[in-house]
Parts: structure tokens; sequence; C-alpha cells
């Protein structure tokens, strides 16, 4: 698979639950430290509420997930977050669901609805968008030869990144995951590449 589905932008819902304010926010993101990051901007700006519970999931790859109750008794509000990233099959995405107690309690069941329904009103507020995932390539290639390399990247799907026109052409180029070894066997033998693994 070449492709992950990450939300679109960021987004943010407010849902009152028994006399509670949850206030959702999810953020598409490019790394855990960014993720990291949105998490400790959120509950800062929310440094007030009772409970800042997050989940995030990054990496389409190593798929790499982690969530947080931030005080909540266990599995009652980072789980049900990260549940609902998963159920959507969502990556490259960290989620914050704030709490103000209101004064009613809620109990186990009520507080995993609670958490997991406002991530997901969040994320549907978001929206999707499906990305595909790409390699970096360095090329050096003589003029001659640099129409064949470009027809060839355009067939594979790849794009020119960045290019610097001297006494050879250098191209920095992206390309799906799964068409870097082909445009390798196809253009190797006319251009020094770099990366790409």
């Amino acid at each position: 698979m070449d492709t992950y589905r990450t939300s679109a932008h960021e987004a943010q819902v407010e849902i009152k639950i028994e006399r509670s304010r949850f206030i959702g926010r999810a953020r598409p993101v490019e790394s855990e430290a960014e993720a990291k990051t949105f998490i400790a901007q959120v509950s800062q700006e929310h440094r007030q509420a009772t409970h800042n519970a997050w989940a995030y999931r990054v990496d389409p790859e190593r798929d790499i997930r982690f969530a947080s109750d931030a005080g909540e008794p266990s599995g009652t509000a980072g789980e049900p977050i990260l549940r609902a990233l998963l159920s959507r099959d969502l990556t490259q995405t960290a989620v914050v669901v704030t709490r103000y107690f209101g004064g009613k309690k809620l109990g186990v069941r009520g507080l995993i609805d609670a958490y997991g329904g406002t991530a997901g009103a969040a994320l549907d507020a978001a929206g999707q968008v499906d990305k595909v995932i790409t390699r970096r390539l360095s090329l050096r290639v003589a003029y001659p030869h640099l129409d064949r390399c470009l027809y060839w990247l355009g067939r594979l799907g790849g794009t020119v990144v960045a290019s610097a026109y001297g006494e050879e052409a250098q191209l920095t180029v992206a390309l799906p995951r799964s068409q870097v070894e082909t445009f390798c066997a196809q253009v190797g033998k006319y251009a020094e590449i770099k990366g790409g693994v």
C-alpha cells in the first residue's frame, strides 16, 4: 500500500454531557514530535480544565500509537480516543479531548462514550484525505538523458521537488514507495541516484 489516510485539517468541537464540557480537537501531524507539541499546546491552553486526555497515531509504516487518560480512570479516556482514530483508519493525526467537570459523575461507561464520542466528532469535523507514502531520491544526470529520467518519473507517478542546473542537472524527486525500485532500474544506468531506501 502506497497510501494512508489522515485528517484533512484541524477541527474543534464542543459537547455538553451531564453538565460537563468536552472539547475535542483534532489535527493532522507529520511526526510524533509534532503530535506531542500539539498535545502540550492544547493542555497549556486548557490548563484550568479537569482533564486533557489524548491519543495520537503516526508513521503509517511503523504505526506508532500512544494514548493517555490524563487522570481519568484507566481505559476511560485515552483508549476511547485512540479507538476513534483506529475505527476511521487515520494516521498522522493527534486528538486531545478536554473535560471541564460539571459536578456530576458519568461512570466508566459514560466516560468511555463521552471521550470516544467527542474525539469522533472532532475527527469527523476535520475531514479525511488520502496521501501517498513517498521516497525522495537525489539525481545527477547529464542533459542528454534528462528527458528519459523525467519520462520515467512522470510515468511512475513521481514529482520533481527541487532542481539545480549546472554542468549536469541535479534533481530531488519524490516517488510512490512501491515505484522506487522500478525507477532506479529504468534510470540508474543514465543517472547517479542517492537515497530512496
